[in-house]
């Protein structure tokens, strides 16, 4: 059986602009001289790893190594810049809890909207919608604009909704950064419930501890590059060397 996801020499760039010429003098100025009104940043370089069904790979690194870039190459929000990433099957993403919330609409509007934007249909949307609010535990606040949440409010609506889906492919980013002890065990409870039922999570933090509860093995990626992959135990070890001044290999 093929691998749900293969990563082949991946990378990704980012093009930085400095700032802009505003006169035609500069223009010609820039241009004879040779200077760039750019510089080249690679987020990513030579990322190989395969992921197979009902697999829970974490990928952990410091804030700036890469790590929501892969992500968001994985949900198919970036392209690489250079080597191939297939990913085979349903994805959903929750690269950044509460994205796309109108902060006019009420939670139960937000709800719909989400769903629609899903492909959900209204009438599918109806028979899980208590669910959702449900986990959330926002009953008394589904009918209150969410620019009246607080970040915690907006971290379980942002997780009950994503989680609430048939994907094959899960992709979670920092998901255990906000909200109070009981909603993180939550969290994780539903995330080993997709995993029971042979779906693939892929988790990216840099919290060692939510690592260690969730996944079986784990990639450790530091400046851009994956140094390590393995045993959780192990590649927690190589991210502790790397916070205190190694290199992680």
């Amino acid at each position: 059986m093929e691998p749900l996801i293969q990563l082949k020499d991946v990378g990704m760039r980012f093009r930085l602009h400095y700032e802009r010429a505003y006169t035609l003098k500069e223009t010609v100025i820039n241009l004879m001289s040779g200077k760039r009104a750019y510089r080249d940043l690679w987020a990513l370089q030579n990322i190989s790893f395969d992921v197979d069904k009902g697999e829970s790979v974490g990928i952990i690194g410091r804030n700036g190594s890469g790590k929501s870039t892969l992500l968001k190459i994985l949900a198919g929000v970036f392209q690489p810049t250079e080597g191939e990433s297939t990913v085979r099957g349903s994805v959903a993403a929750l690269i950044e809890l509460g994205a796309g919330f109108n902060a006019e609409l009420t939670g139960r509007e937000n709800v719909f909207l989400h769903g629609a934007i899903m492909g959900f249909s209204k009438a599918q949307m109806e028979e899980r919608y208590q669910r959702i609010v449900d986990f959330a535990e926002l009953h008394a606040f589904m009918d209150t604009p969410v620019k009246n949440y607080s970040s915690g409010m907006y971290a379980r609506l942002g997780f009950s909704i994503a989680t609430d889906v048939d994907a094959d492919i899960l992709l979670f980013d920092e998901i255990l950064s906000v909200g109070d002890e009981g909603f993180q065990r939550k969290c994780v409870e539903r995330i080993n419930e997709h995993r029971r039922v042979g779906r693939t999570v892929i988790f990216v933090s840099h919290d060692a501890h939510a690592i260690q509860w969730i996944c079986q093995r784990a990639i450790l990626i530091h400046e851009g590059k994956m140094v390590f992959a393995g045993d959780v135990i192990e590649t927690l070890e190589r991210y502790r060397d790397i916070l205190c001044g190694g290199t992680g290999t």
